[in-house]
Parts: structure tokens; sequence; C-alpha cells
């Protein structure tokens, strides 16, 4: 844990107030440079104790605890920078150590070094991504690497367009608009006159619950928003969505968008890509990838097949590096195979900022293609990570990630007695259940599966209790809470997926 105590600023200094560090004040500058480099030790020994598995993941207290822990107030006079040293480092010691390797709950895990170093650099280059003007270095570093990642896409995406967006669900809604864009070009000064009849999209029913909000956000309503029905692998089923496509095409619908899951949320599972390309083209239909979480994949000779074959045929794809390549969040990419259609779809040709007569060639400013106006810099992280490991070390992390999911699959099975494979998974989601002592001998059954679900929210409690570990559980349509474990963070190792699976039995024998 961060000790507070540690990080205080000299008896010279520590009442100045932020004031005295402000940039025109000449004099502030060795104030100033004692501040930050009082900040970078807090911030590192954060680094070191996410990276210490003698640590905890999380100092846990419940909401009103906390506020009582904390000052948080908003003071009418400004407190002193030993003060505001003081706060950073609280606010660390309570913030949960994602980075941890034994930290298993969320899809993005894990703490890049290199990508917070550039994220770091992001912060203290404080511009924004609009205008090639402001920010030459980084729309050029933006445009190499969405060029490179549409090549891994497939070689017809070369000359496509891209763009960074605030996270998975404005990439899908991205991928909405331009389909409708294309269908109804007149759809963006018309409205919704354009359109003699009503539009519907079809998803997965395990898909992201952003492609359902698209339909509310955009006026189709969510019930125009179709879930097609998944396997027991929790895959789209092919003939279930040309069956939908035909019933609502009956009435005289307008099937225009299809969302194809590579990678669900919880189990992992990938929809067939090729057949549903082969609908969506014998229908005339856009065809949309959301690999958010599978995208990663990609990247690995071993693994992309089948998992991701037939996404070349795709008109647009959702692609998150800050899930399984471990970049910073946030750090979400969406891509389409035509170029063109962000700047047709969202231009607002406000001169004010996108002036046509400036003294660069103009088609590198984004700003215009979006529907943001300021737009983070999420690039310099994904472009130096990327430097530091190279096609060649993603495409080993990839590898790696997999393979540690493998070897937990393997533990699970050897311990029959203790733990319930539900599935083979083709990911890193690992979904189980932990049996405690007194459910050992009884046979496995709806009526034990109930039982099973009942200990979850027990068990997750005593994780964060005790803070050793942090393991995500959740129900689906077809069983009550189970576990689903994420391996996204290439710190982990075997060792610590036998104490997960120890920890566990540690935690919960008695229940």
């Amino acid at each position: 844990m961060a000790n507070t105590s540690n990080y205080k600023l000299s008896a010279a200094t520590g009442n100045l107030k932020y004031d005295d560090i402000l940039p025109y004040k000449t004099q502030s500058f060795p104030t100033s440079n004692e501040f930050l480099q009082k900040l970078v030790d807090v911030l590192l020994d954060f680094v070191r104790t996410t990276n210490d598995r003698n640590e905890k993941i999380l100092d846990f207290r419940h909401p009103e605890e906390m506020q009582n822990l904390l000052d948080l107030k908003v003071p009418h006079k400004g407190v002193s920078l030993q003060q505001l040293i003081h706060d950073c480092a609280t606010t660390l010691k309570y913030q949960v150590k994602t980075g941890h390797p034994r930290f298993f709950n969320q899809l993005s895990c894990g703490l890049d070094l290199i990508s917070m170093a550039g994220e770091w650099l992001t912060a203290t280059a404080n511009t924004n991504m609009f205008t090639y003007e402001i920010a030459p270095v980084f729309i050029l570093m933006e445009n190499v690497v969405m060029t490179h990642m549409r090549e891994i896409i497939g070689s017809n995406w070369v000359k496509g367009d891209s763009i960074l967006a605030p996270g998975g669900s404005i990439s899908n809604l991205y991928a909405f608009l331009a389909a409708r864009h294309k269908m109804f070009p007149n759809y963006k000064e018309k409205g919704i006159a354009t359109i003699q009849g009503q539009l519907v999209m079809y998803t997965s029913d395990q898909s992201h619950y952003s492609v359902k909000s698209c339909a509310s956000i955009c006026g189709l309503g969510t019930d125009n928003c179709l879930m097609v029905p998944s396997d027991i692998h929790g895959r789209m089923i092919p003939s279930e969505l040309e069956r939908l496509i035909l019933d609502r095409k009956a009435k005289g619908h307008i099937p225009f968008f299809v969302c194809c899951t590579s990678g669900t949320t919880v189990l992992g599972a990938f929809d067939p890509i090729n057949e549903i390309a082969d609908i969506c083209e014998k229908y005339g239909m856009w065809l949309h990838v959301d690999a958010a979480w599978g995208g990663g994949l990609l990247l690995s000779k071993k693994y992309r097949h089948p998992r991701m074959t037939g996404v070349e045929r795709a008109d647009s794809v959702t692609w998150n590096p800050h899930k399984l390549m471990g970049a910073l969040l946030q750090c979400s990419t969406i891509h389409f195979k035509e170029d063109g259609l962000l700047m047709s779809c969202n231009q607002m040709s406000a001169d004010y900022l996108f002036m046509q007569d400036k003294l660069y060639d103009i088609r590198y400013d984004t700003g215009d293609k979006v529907i943001q106006c300021g737009r983070h810099n999420d690039i310099f992280k994904l472009w130096l990570q990327w430097r530091a490991k190279g096609d060649d070390g993603f495409e080993k992390h990839m590898d790696r990630l997999m393979e540690l999911s493998e070897y937990m699959v393997k533990r699970i099975k050897d311990q029959p007695d203790k733990f319930y494979l539900i599935m083979e998974p083709e990911m890193v989601n690992v979904s189980f259940w932990y049996i405690p002592t007194r459910l050992r001998k009884m046979p496995h059954s709806a009526a034990r599966e109930q039982e099973l679900g009942k200990m979850c929210p027990i068990m997750k409690s005593r994780m964060m209790q005790s803070g050793t570990l942090m393991v995500g559980y959740q129900p689906d349509d077809r069983r009550p809470n189970f576990f689903r474990n994420i391996i996204s963070s290439a710190a982990v190792t075997e060792g610590d997926i036998d104490f997960l699976l120890a920890e566990m039995d540690r935690l919960g024998h008695d229940l």
C-alpha cells in the first residue's frame, strides 16, 4: 500500500498553494519541479505495489466508510501542495489495483508500463485531436497505426478509413451511423422522412448491450433490434438470423444491419463470420463485426483462425486495443472497408474549425468526420506500445494469454470435485463454478447449479474483503450465477492461476 506519510514536501514548500506553481511565475520552477517529482514518487510506488503479489488488490471499504475516510470536499480556498500530494497518495491507496497479477475481474486487466508512459506524455502534451494544425505528430501516428490495423484485418481494407473513439460502444455507434448513411445518403439532411418503412437491425442474444443501444439512440427503437438466438457455445445461429430477416421482410420492414460478435463479453464466443457474411450479401445488408474484445487475436497466426475467419468480408470492424492487447484505457478503434463514409456521414463543415484554405493538406484534419468535437489523444500510448512490442511481440502476447487460459482449463479439469467447467472456451474467458465441500457429492443437475449460483456473490464478497483476488461472476440466459475468469494481463503466470484456484477453495470451502 502507498504510505501517505512518505510523501511530504519540504518545510520550505509545504504551505505553498497552487498559485505558486503557475507557469507565469518564473521563479516557481524549483517548486513545480519538486511537486512533480514527489508526485512521480507516489505513482511509482503505486506501480511497485501493483506488481507485488504480497500486496492486496484492494483495501475494500463500504461507501459510507469510504466517505468518512476521505476528504473529498471542494474548498473555498486552495490547499497546500503538501496536502495535494497527500490527496494523490490517499486516492491510490484505496484504488483497486487493476494491474495486479491476481486481478481477473475485467476484460481490461494489467498495467503495461510502456502504454502508461505514453499516457503520461499524452497528458503533458494536452492537445485535441481534431486538426493537424494542433496535433501534427499525433495525427500522423493515428494515420499510420490505423492503416496498419486495417492491413491486419484484410488486404482489401488498406484504402479504407478508421478512427479512434471513446470506447467500443461509440465505435459500434459509428458503424451503425455509417451503415444507415450508406443505404440512405439523404437521411443526414432529410431525416426519418427519407425512409419508407421500418429499419431493422440484428445482433446475437450474447452481444454487447451497446448494439441494442444504437437502436434506441438512433430512433429505431429497441423492438427493432432483433436478438438472434445463439447456440450452446454462445455463437449466433445463422439459420435463425435468416429466419428473422425473412420474417421482417414479409412485414414490409427494411433489414439493413447485422452485428457479428467476435469475442462475446461473457462466454468469449465468436460468431461464424463467413456464414453471416453470406446472408448479408444475399439480402444486401451491412455487416459489422464487433471485435472489441476478440480483435487482438487477429495478431496471432495460431489463434486467428477459425475464430476470425471471414472478417475481411465485413463492412466495419470495432477493435479495442485497451482490452486483449493491454493498452491503457481508453483505446478503441472503428475501421471501415470503404473510405470517405466517416466524412460524408458526419461532416458538418464548421468553417470556424475546419477551414478549407489552410497552409497544409486538410485531408489530415479528422475532426469533421466524427460526431465529437473534442477528441482525446488515444493514439500515442498505442503507437509507443506497438513500437516496443512490434507485431511479433503482440503475437507472442496473444499466444501467451491463450496458453494461460488453456492451462487454467486443464487445472480445473484436474480438480473435478472442486470446480465445474461450464464449457471449453474459445478465448481467455473461462466460465466455471466453484463447488464447496457440502455439494461435492451431489450429482450435477439444475438444482445443484442453483445452489452453486448462490455461492458466487458470497465468494466475491470474501474476495473483496480479503483483497487477495478478484474474479467476476454473472448469470446468463441459460444458467444462474457463474464465475467468468479473464486473463488479459501480461503479468499473469501459471503460479497465479494455481493461486487463484487454491484461494477460491480457501475462501469458499465452508459455504
